[in-house]
């Protein structure tokens, strides 16, 4: 008669100890999860040397927090049009260098943000500390340049560039490799984990973009496994127009411009070509 109590000992020990196991990995992933999220590349970054650089110049910012940031400058003239260019989750703007050419070379003036926490910035990364990092540089920039705003948001940044975009319209705004919301994203990689609930870091793109009336262009690879181009085309399906998604064939998340090489850069200028208008901010 004892082994029916036996085995349901057994049982009921077995599930506390899954239960515990469980919990215990909820609550990792609720300590850890900006560790998952952020990959910062926290060291100073020097201005590059070289003819083809000249002009480029370090920034200094301070957040409305206090916190410090690093960002770099490279001007045209004042009335041209300028880009923010907001990176993704992991490395600095020194690893976008090649990117941040191109895009001067389409004559705009170039400012490239590190948040806190990369580049030489104070601090470490969170959701909040990101759009206050976004929003010093708008107001740098502001001060530095009178011409017209693009905003380009890559990967990660695509959520800072959306909310700033919210908060202070551009005449443009660019996203490549966008997502609707992170806990979309998360739910992806980790389909056995109640992401919802766990997330503080939310970027929620989707409940914004309806409310910014910017011409927007999304450019997304097919193939992309780090953020599936279901989730730009999620947040896509929800902007208002003007907008343009450009799905490149036979490419991922993090080979996008190298395989679009040239064409990249014809797409961002023949759209802000086309929607020459007045700035939003006057």
């Amino acid at each position: 008669m004892s082994k029916p109590k036996t085995s349901a000992s057994l049982v009921l020990r077995g599930l506390r100890s899954a239960l515990t196991i469980a919990l215990g990995v909820l609550i990792g992933v609720f300590f850890m999860q900006r560790w998952l999220i952020y990959h910062p590349q926290p060291n100073k970054v020097p201005l590059p040397a070289g003819d083809h650089y000249q002009g480029l110049t370090e920034v200094k910012l301070t957040a409305r927090d206090g916190v410090r940031s690093c960002a770099w400058y490279w001007p045209i003239a004042p009335s041209a049009r300028s880009v923010l260019f907001l990176h993704g989750n992991a490395g600095d703007r020194s690893d976008r260098l090649g990117h941040l050419r191109k895009l001067h070379e389409l004559g705009l003036n170039v400012m490239a943000l590190d948040y806190r926490g990369y580049g030489g910035s104070e601090g470490s990364p969170s959701e909040q500390g990101l759009y206050l990092d976004a929003e010093a540089a708008l107001e740098w920039l502001q001060r530095h340049a009178d011409g017209p705003l693009v905003y380009l948001g890559e990967s990660l940044g695509t959520g800072v560039a959306v909310e700033l975009a919210l908060q202070h319209p551009p005449q443009a705004l660019i996203l490549e490799a966008p997502y609707d919301t992170l806990a979309a994203v998360g739910r992806h990689h980790f389909p056995f984990l109640p992401v919802q609930w766990l997330l503080r870091d939310r970027f929620d793109s989707a409940s914004k973009i309806a409310e910014i009336r910017s011409p927007l262009l999304v450019l997304h690879g097919e193939r992309d496994t780090v953020v599936p181009l279901a989730r730009g085309r999620a947040l896509f399906d929800r902007a208002n127009q003007p907008k343009r998604l450009r799905q490149v064939a036979k490419t991922g998340h993090n080979d996008l411009r190298a395989r679009m090489e040239q064409t990249y850069y014809d797409e961002i200028g023949a759209w802000l070509a086309q929607h020459e208008v007045p700035t939003l901010r006057r």
